[in-house]
């Protein structure tokens, strides 16, 4: 029989973040966001191993769709994770810590915004291209854990989970990035920066994720 108190512990987690200051803390991000793609910036995203897939999958909610009743288009956002041959070539050539480091002052320009995911905070790929962005006038917002490490002082907006349990902190980050990102997507449908469409570009279907 499942052991139910691993749900029980993330759900107390959950509402322990629900405070006004997490609530003004995840204001700031969207405008942030909103007013970066409403000027034509992008949004960019980096992480490792399960960092790596949410920003992918929240990366995946802006280029595709978030809600299955707001079609509209497409909104730039790239994760920076998802390129095997460059990920490996500059590991291999020159470490793994400069990785995203890289990415960011190559494809990265002023106006942009970098979210780097840590549940540590500690990592240092994530931290050195945080850094980068802040010298490079690009907005920098974390999602992260455990006191947010080396990285929060590199953030110009945190939102740090109270915990340092590394499966309970993501599963904080994806509920707060699903809650950021459909604020962002209201606020640039509403701005008319991006317009909504009456069909989907393909067929409507119903969702089996």
């Amino acid at each position: 029989m499942m052991n139910l108190e691993a749900l029980r512990q993330t759900a107390e987690l959950l509402i322990r973040c629900a405070t006004s200051e997490a609530e003004l803390t995840l204001s700031q991000m969207e405008e942030a966001i909103s007013s970066a793609l409403a000027r034509g910036n992008k949004l960019m995203l980096c992480g490792n191993g399960g960092s790596a897939a949410d920003a992918q999958h929240l990366a995946a909610e802006l280029l595709v769709r978030m809600r299955p009743d707001v079609n509209r288009q497409g909104i730039p956002a790239i994760a920076l994770t998802m390129d095997a041959s460059t990920l490996s070539g500059y590991a291999n050539d020159y470490g793994f810590e400069g990785v995203f480091e890289r990415m960011v002052q190559t494809i990265g320009q002023p106006g942009d915004v970098l979210v780097g995911i840590s549940t540590s905070g500690q990592s240092e790929n994530v931290v050195r291209a945080l850094r980068a962005a802040q010298a490079m006038n690009i907005v920098t917002v974390g999602l992260l854990g455990a006191g947010g490490g080396a990285a929060v002082s590199a953030c110009d907006h945190a939102f740090v989970v109270p915990s340092d349990d590394t499966a309970m902190i993501q599963t904080v980050h994806i509920t707060v990035g699903h809650a950021l990102l459909i604020g962002v997507e209201d606020s640039l449908i509403e701005r008319g920066v991006v317009n909504r469409t009456d069909t989907a570009p393909l067929a409507p279907r119903t969702a089996i994720e």
